[in-house]
């Protein structure tokens, strides 16, 4: 568990000291990593060693990927990058809600930009997981030019990412999620898979009306999209009594309502596309009931904050267990079991 007197501090100071920690531990010798085979799968042709991923905004500018790579992730998520470096929203802009393991954020894309990133990533030596790059919008710039700013976010880093998510979905910049329509993801889309054969995935938030989001899945998915990621942070603050109005809440207030998004959204596209859980998965059980509805590999975050370093490694050592309980030999196996039956 992560230690209680951290939880004393100003959040983004924590957050900065992890960060320097975790910057130190990836510059030293590593020991090689014995993934368990039974976790390990093939996506998109990419090697996935495990389907514990690291979320965006946990790792905003890629100073820490090499750290990361060691507590156990099969996946780290860097981002959400912008063309031009911003400063994000005011301070203080993260609050926890400690007894329900939870936070609310209103970051707004705070990072270097996307240049120094991808340098950053373009550095670093062989690592045992996949890389995912989140793209995102500057704050400035107007909705009519959108198009463009995700473009030049794209050729900036392309080449040092394994999968792109363009993300669509945060209610941190202003007017952003306007853009989760149809027309829009089409044009997104169509761009990008001009310029790139890499898997492209499009981040989705919970609070969309259900025909609305099946639709913009639908039609990214037409347009060249190999994933979804369900979802983002929420703006039901309903879920949480004393919330602020406004940012995004994430941790375990979230998880009954990403579940329910979750499983419509692999109810019609589980076969078609690859899907991506995330929202207020905490442990094993939680992880594996995603699996079994057709996630191919999930995300952590809030989580990770309020348990540590070892969340990671627990998980996936309880998913085997429970891989075993019900007589399967991998997580292949599992992956929408669900959808199956």
């Amino acid at each position: 568990m992560t230690p209680r007197w951290l939880f004393a501090l100003e959040a983004e100071r924590v957050h900065a000291l992890v960060g320097f920690g975790l910057k130190i531990w990836g510059k030293l010798p590593r020991s090689p990593q014995m993934p368990n085979p039974a976790l390990a799968q093939k996506i998109l042709g990419l090697n996935l060693p495990n389907p514990i991923g690291l979320a965006a905004g946990f790792d905003k500018n890629a100073t820490m990927v090499a750290g990361l790579s060691r507590l156990g992730f099969g996946a780290i998520e860097v981002g959400t990058l912008t063309p031009k470096a911003q400063l994000g929203n005011p301070k203080p802009r993260v609050f926890r809600y400690i007894p329900q393991q939870s936070l609310q954020n209103s970051m707004g894309f705070n990072n270097k930009g996307v240049a120094k990133a991808a340098q950053r990533l373009e550095n670093l030596p062989p690592l045992p997981c996949l890389i995912g790059v989140n793209l995102g919008k500057n704050k400035d710039t107007p909705l009519e030019n959108t198009l463009s700013d995700y473009e030049k976010a794209l050729k900036a880093s392309l080449g040092v990412g394994d999968y792109y998510v363009f993300n669509l979905s945060s209610p941190n910049t202003p007017n952003l999620r306007d853009l989760q329509n149809e027309s829009f993801v089409d044009e997104l889309f169509s761009m990008a898979r001009e310029r790139t054969h890499k898997p492209l995935f499009l981040k989705v938030a919970p609070d969309m009306p259900s025909d609305g989001l099946l639709a913009v899945c639908e039609r990214a998915i037409k347009a060249g999209a190999k994933g979804i990621i369900a979802t983002n942070t929420t703006i039901d603050y309903s879920l949480l009594p004393g919330a602020r109005q406004s940012g995004g809440l994430s941790g375990r207030v979230l998880e009954a309502k990403a579940r329910v998004v979750f499983e419509e959204i692999a109810r019609a596209f589980f076969g078609r596309a690859v899907l991506v859980a995330v929202g207020g998965i905490s442990d094993a059980k939680e992880a594996y009931e995603r699996i079994k509805m057709g996630a191919s590999f999930l995300q952590i975050f809030t989580a990770f904050i309020y348990q540590g370093p070892t969340i990671c490694r627990q998980i996936n050592q309880d998913i085997v267990k429970l891989l075993q309980q019900d007589g399967l030999s991998s997580i292949h196996e599992a992956v929408g079991i669900g959808q199956k039956r």
